[in-house]
């Protein structure tokens, strides 16, 4: 009985995890760039049941127990969420008039789970990646993201702008005056290495294989657009449909918890005071 607590209990934890990865998904349905995450729930390894018991042989000379195994069969101890994973998938196009603004548009990918970044520079000095392209121009007229990070071009320098008008071509390069600067654009092979910072920031993982120059690779094709951003690719309606689900899950774990709380106060406060 106490299995069945533990069972309906870790029912409950990983959907409300689940729950907690949904609303996180909603709150950021209207962040430029935002990749929703989906929690992936998976079950606890499942055990053999034995039941252990002993048979008494009798015999010229006395009798003995020999010890007795009989499987009874598996039973599963419960669920857990074992790791939220990014959905890269491109969001729509949202037209914004902003000069400042470029959106990244996958073109030829050669691998299905290869993406396309913006390459920034953080506070520390490290580079780092996003899809936000909502950016802006600061006090020093360089290009940096809402959160101030510098946009970095595609040897690794912050981009300047001098304050000055600017456009962008589809092949990203930014004409500032008489200067041509590539906006630096990060191809990975494969966006499982990558891992959420917050702020629209995504960090190489310990274990990833570090990002290549996507110009540099011939089987990688994309366009930029100025004037546009790259909108949340949640998609609202069936994230509304997998809370409501989530919560359905939990009531029904709520519920069986419920049962075994009364058959545990039977057996405590009624069976074992007529024993």
């Amino acid at each position: 009985m106490l299995r069945g607590f533990y069972t309906a209990a870790s029912g409950m934890m990983a959907q409300q995890r689940r729950q907690d990865t949904l609303s996180n998904n909603i709150a950021n349905a209207q962040t430029p760039g935002y990749k929703q995450d989906q929690a992936t729930v998976r079950a606890f390894p499942e055990l053999l049941i034995q039941r252990m018991g002993k048979q008494e042989i009798n015999t010229a000379t006395g009798s003995f127990n020999v010890p007795q195994q009989r499987q009874i069969g598996s039973i599963n101890t419960g669920v857990y969420v074992q790791e939220t994973i990014p959905d890269f998938k491109q969001g729509s196009l949202r037209e914004t008039g902003l000069t400042t603004d470029m959106a990244l548009v996958n073109g030829t990918l050669p691998d299905e789970t290869g993406g396309l970044f913006f390459t920034v520079q953080n506070d520390a000095g490290d580079v780092r990646y996003t899809r936000n392209g909502n950016f802006t121009v600061n006090g020093d007229g360089f290009l940096t993201t809402g959160e101030g990070f510098y946009v970095l071009d595609q040897a690794g320098n912050p981009i300047e702008t001098d304050g000055q008008t600017f456009t962008v071509n589809n092949d990203g390069i930014l004409q500032v005056g008489a200067q041509a600067i590539p906006v630096g654009v990060a191809y990975s092979a494969n966006t499982n290495d990558l891992v959420k910072e917050g702020q629209g920031l995504f960090a190489l993982g310990e274990d990833g294989q570090a990002l290549e120059n996507a110009r540099e690779n011939a089987a990688v094709t994309f366009n930029i657009q100025q004037k546009y951003v790259e909108t949340s690719n949640v998609d609202t309606v069936q994230t509304m449909t997998d809370m409501m689900q989530a919560y359905r899950l939990f009531e029904t774990n709520q519920k069986v918890l419920q049962a075994y709380d009364q058959s545990m106060d039977k057996a405590v406060n009624q069976i074992a005071r007529l024993t």
